[in-house]
C-alpha cells in the first residue's frame, strides 16, 4: 500500500479556481487530483471540443507537480436516471445539461456529458471516472405508502436501459465508471449494489468508488463490502463518519437538520476522527490488489477545511506503511 498515491477530491474545492486548488494540494503533499467536473475546475465539453483548454488543465497540474488520476462527474450523472428532474438539478448541473429544463431532455444530456467524460478521461490517458447514476427509485425507499415490486423492477430496467449506452462509450475508450454507493443513487447499499449489476450484467465497465462514509450510517460493513465486490472496486474514497446516537434521540435519516448540527445523529468528519475502520480498510484494499490513488474527499462542517485536508493526508499516509519484504511463509520455511 505505500506505493499508492494520496489524491484531493477537488469537488468540494469548486468555490475556488483550480490554480489555487492545486496549489494548496501540492503544498500539503498531495500527489495529485480526483479532479471534479464542476466550476472552473474542469468544463467536459470544452476539454472535448479544445484541445488548448485540456492542455491548460495539464499545465496547471505540472506546473505544482502534480498528476490526474480520476474525473469525477458525479453531478451530470445523478441527472441520468432521476425522477423527478427538479430545481435541485438546476443548481447543480452545468447550463449545457440543463439547458431549457425538460426532465427528460435534462437525462438525456447528463447521458451525453458522462460519455464526454470518457473521452476526456481517455485524451487524459486515465481510466477511471468517479460519479453517481441517479434513480427513478429513491423517492420510494421508504416503502411506503406500499410500493409494487414491479415498480422497483421498472427502476432497474430504466438505469440499465440509460447506462449500457453510456457503458458502450467507456468500453470503445476504455476507461471504467466507478459509482460511488450513496444513498439517492440506485446502488445506494449492499443489496442494491447486487441488484444494479445484475441489471447490466456484470458488464465490466461499470463498478464502484468505494467510500466508506455513507455505508457507517446505514450500518454496513465497509471492510466487508471491499471483500464481496473486489473485482468491483475501481477507485477509493476517503470520507469518514462519526455516528452520534446522544441518548437515542437522534436518528440515522439526519431530520432534515443541516451538516454539522451537533443535533444529527451521524456527521462528515475530518478522515480520522470518525468511526470509519481505516486500518482494517486499507489492509483489505491491500489483500484484493488494489492498485489505484487513495483519494480524499475531505468535508468537515466543523473544522476549517485548510486545517483539515492538510491533517487529512498526514493521516492516510501514516496508515501507509511499507509491505513486507517476504511473506510469512517464506519466514517460517527458513526455520
Amino acid at each position: 500500500m505505500s506505493t499508492r498515491p494520496v489524491t484531493l477530491f477537488t469537488g468540494q474545492w469548486a468555490d475556488l479556481p483550480f490554480e489555487e486548488v492545486a496549489r494548496l494540494a501540492a503544498s500539503w503533499g498531495y500527489d495529485g487530483l480526483e479532479v471534479a467536473a464542476s466550476g472552473d475546475h474542469l468544463d467536459l465539453r470544452r476539454a472535448d471540443e479544445d484541445d488548448a483548454y485540456l492542455a491548460s488543465r495539464k499545465e496547471i497540474l505540472d506546473r505544482h507537480g502534480l498528476k490526474i488520476f480520476a474525473i469525477s462527474n458525479h453531478l451530470a450523472g445523478q441527472a441520468v436516471c432521476d425522477a423527478p428532474i427538479d430545481f435541485r438539478h438546476q443548481a447543480i448541473l452545468r447550463d449545457y445539461v440543463w439547458g431549457d429544463g425538460d426532465a427528460e431532455g435534462v437525462r438525456q444530456r447528463a447521458a451525453d456529458d458522462m460519455k464526454r467524460a470518457a473521452r476526456v478521461a481517455r485524451k487524459l490517458d486515465i481510466d477511471t471516472v468517479v460519479g453517481f447514476t441517479g434513480s427513478s427509485v429513491w423517492p420510494y425507499v421508504a416503502m411506503f405508502p406500499p410500493v409494487p415490486a414491479d415498480v422497483i423492477e421498472a427502476g432497474f430496467d430504466d438505469f440499465a436501459a440509460r447506462w449500457n449506452p453510456i457503458l458502450d462509450v467507456f468500453d470503445g475508450e476504455g476507461v471504467r465508471f466507478a459509482h460511488e454507493v450513496h444513498p439517492g443513487e440506485i446502488a445506494y447499499d449492499y443489496w442494491t449494489s447486487v441488484r444494479s449489476l445484475e441489471a447490466i450484467d456484470h458488464r465490466k465497465a461499470f463498478g464502484f468508488n468505494w467510500d466508506p462514509s455513507h455505508m457507517m450510517w446505514q450500518n454496513i460493513d465497509p471492510v466487508g463490502f471491499i471483500w464481496d465486490f473486489k473485482d468491483r472496486i475501481y477507485h477509493v474514497d476517503c470520507k469518514d463518519t462519526r455516528m452520534r446516537p446522544q441518548n437515542g434521540r437522534a436518528g440515522v435519516l439526519g431530520s432534515h437538520l443541516p451538516w454539522g448540527d451537533p443535533r444529527r445523529g451521524w456527521d462528515f468528519v475530518s478522515t480520522g476522527h470518525g468511526d470509519v475502520p481505516w486500518e482494517d480498510s486499507f489492509r483489505a484494499l491491500e489483500a484484493i490488489g488494489y492498485s489505484g490513488p487513495i483519494s480524499i474527499e475531505w468535508e468537515d462542517a466543523g473544522m476549517d477545511r485548510l486545517h483539515g485536508a492538510a491533517q487529512a493526508v498526514e493521516f492516510v499516509r501514516s496508515l501507509l506503511w511499507p509491505l513486507p519484504t517476504a511473506s510469512f511463509d517464506a519466514a517460517f520455511s527458513n526455520q
